[in-house]
């Protein structure tokens, strides 16, 4: 008798806990774009890499 009455609280319990919760959703992706701002990026290297350039000493033989 014991044991059926266990049985019967423990299967209870068991349903009276509901299921488990769906996981957290994944964050959203960044706002900003990845090329903003590239086209300026590129002009200002090949003004940088023309400055170096010009800069550059000559080697003397």
């Amino acid at each position: 008798m014991l044991a059926s009455v266990l049985v019967f609280f423990v299967a209870f319990a068991s349903m009276a806990q509901g299921e488990t919760p769906p996981p957290p959703a994944p964050p959203p992706p960044p706002g900003l774009p990845i090329d903003t701002g590239i086209i300026v990026l590129f002009i200002v290297a090949l003004i940088y890499g023309a400055y170096k350039i010009y800069n550059m000493p000559k080697k003397t033989i």
